[in-house]
């Protein structure tokens, strides 16, 4: 029995194989194993080449901008010597000190004119005086935590580091991309910020938006961050975002928090996809489809967007056709000597 039925078996497999194989060496040119009409030629859906379009309509657009930031220690400010002379005493101990409270005595010298007179014999003398002594105390520039740099009798000059306060207090600050700071030209004052496993959202105040200082603050000037060895506010790269924690929330330097900030919102305007504009900030360009199908450049101004849809304040009517992608410039040489574009000749 089985020297029957398995030779037929693989007589019948080889075949089907031989019928596929006829079929796709003669019928298999249409595109398909059925020989039907390939997918670009005849009988095929025509493809459409046309520049999608879309319309101006009306929406609402929240200009909110959410950034990674870190919480880190505000920068110790330095105490400066307010007159040259020599250290006298230290008014004030290694520890919490209030704004203005005086810190450092400085004494100096001050010398006088010598005094003019007459000798019992009516001739005019001159007698030098002693220096008169002035001193002058240096105040504390922050209420915070005094770390004093110089000691009795030490010489200062007018502008000498003689300590720094640190003031306790805590900020968070997040770095801004380009396009996060064209979006936020006019921020609020306020930014609502979230430490993951810590307090409830809340709210970050005195809201600063700003590039670092060029070359960055030198390390004895701006002190160390306790909790990030960073020097201070305004040494890293790029422009910043930096606000100041609110005094009794439970975060440390060095956490990771989530920042967000709300700059604006336009309700019931017109607006069309960020993809349709040239530009984002203030003003644009849009490619205004006519009436004879061809799409005319248009400028426009620019409100709030919120990454997906930009606020168009002038220069568009809501109906309006535009391209929905900005449409690629044209990059065809052009014969310098006749202005007509260039083609390839018949060897490339």
């Amino acid at each position: 029995m089985r020297t029957i039925v398995f030779p037929a078996l693989r007589l019948l497999v080889w075949g089907v194989i031989a019928v596929a194989l006829c079929v796709l060496a003669f019928g298999g040119s249409g595109g398909g194993l059925g020989g039907g009409e390939p997918a670009a030629g005849p009988g095929a859906p025509p493809l459409d080449l046309a520049e999608p379009v879309v319309p101006v309509g009306r929406g609402s657009v929240a200009n909110t901008v959410t950034v990674t930031g870190t919480v880190v220690a505000d920068a110790a400010v330095p105490v400066r010597a307010t007159a040259a002379g020599k250290v006298h005493r230290l008014l004030a101990a290694p520890g919490p000190v209030a704004a203005g409270q005086p810190l450092v005595e400085i004494r100096w010298e001050e010398e006088r004119d010598p005094a003019a007179g007459t000798d019992a014999d009516g001739n005019p003398t001159v007698t030098p005086q002693k220096p008169r002594i002035r001193s002058a105390a240096v105040p504390a520039p922050a209420a915070g935590t005094l770390a004093t740099d110089v000691l009795v009798d030490q010489i200062v000059a007018v502008g000498d580091r003689i300590g720094t306060v640190a003031p306790g207090s805590l900020s968070v600050t997040a770095t801004l991309t380009q396009a996060e700071q064209f979006r936020l030209l006019s921020p609020p004052s306020t930014a609502q910020v979230e430490v993951q496993g810590g307090p409830a959202p809340f709210t970050c105040e005195r809201l600063v938006l700003g590039a670092p200082v060029p070359g960055g603050r030198p390390q004895d000037d701006a002190g160390a961050d306790p909790g990030t060895g960073d020097p201070g506010a305004g040494t890293g790269g790029g422009t910043t975002a930096r606000c100041a924690v609110p005094p009794g929330t439970t975060v440390f330097a060095g956490m990771a928090a989530s920042v967000v900030i709300a700059a604006g919102t336009a309700e019931d305007v017109l607006v069309v996809p960020v993809t349709a504009v040239q530009g984002s900030v203030q003003a644009g360009n849009v490619w205004v489809v006519g009436e004879d199908g061809e799409p005319v450049e248009r400028p426009v101004t620019l409100g709030l967007t919120d990454g997906e849809q930009v606020e168009v304040r002038d220069g568009l009517a809501e109906g309006e056709q535009v391209l929905q992608f900005v449409p690629l410039p044209d990059d065809t040489p052009v014969d310098p000597y006749t202005g007509e574009p260039m083609t390839a000749g018949p060897f490339g």
